[in-house]
């Protein structure tokens, strides 16, 4: 009497033979692949042989939390989605161009009262202080001036008005 296993596997992931195809393509002639592909072609060629999620993860050297995604990947997607990640979201803009134009408006003045130049420091103090945003962080004001290219700490590189000193 044979003995049936009662490990998890993949349900019916099936390689069609395109598919094959496709897989065997990336990987022949020397073609430079990233390990993170040949990862993912291996873990299907396995699956369609019918081994565990277990035994693909030790395998191929991952958990079975990513065999299991790679499997539904291409089960839902296809053979050319399921190489690749899944898109990942943008994190939405700190700051609008308004409040970013007021930032900068507020460097290219003077600095306030009690100190010589404007800081990545003094200027997010500020910034909340006049109320151009309610919270906001150091980074973020760094890459607003970065991205102006201002360095206010540096009198030279900051546009003011003449005073007449």
């Amino acid at each position: 009497m044979k003995r049936v296993s009662t490990r998890p596997r993949f349900p019916g992931l099936r390689l069609s033979v395109p598919d094959r195809r496709f897989l065997a393509d990336q990987t022949r002639d020397g073609r430079a692949v990233s390990a993170r592909t040949w990862k993912r072609i291996r873990i299907l060629e396995l699956l369609h042989a019918q081994w565990t999620l277990a035994e693909v993860a030790a395998a191929v050297g991952t958990y079975p939390r990513e065999v299991r995604r790679v499997g539904w990947r291409y089960l839902e997607r296809g053979v050319e989605l399921a190489l690749t990640d899944d898109p990942r979201p943008k994190p939405p803009k700190l700051l609008d161009t308004r409040q970013q134009a007021a930032v900068v408006a507020m460097v290219c003045g003077p600095p306030p009262a009690g100190y010589a130049r404007w800081t990545v420091r003094v200027t997010t103090e500020e910034t909340r202080l006049r109320g151009i945003v309610a919270d906001v962080g150091r980074e973020t004001i760094r890459q607003v001036l970065a991205h102006h290219e201002l360095k206010p700490w540096r009198k030279k590189n900051v546009v003011r008005p003449d005073t007449g000193r």
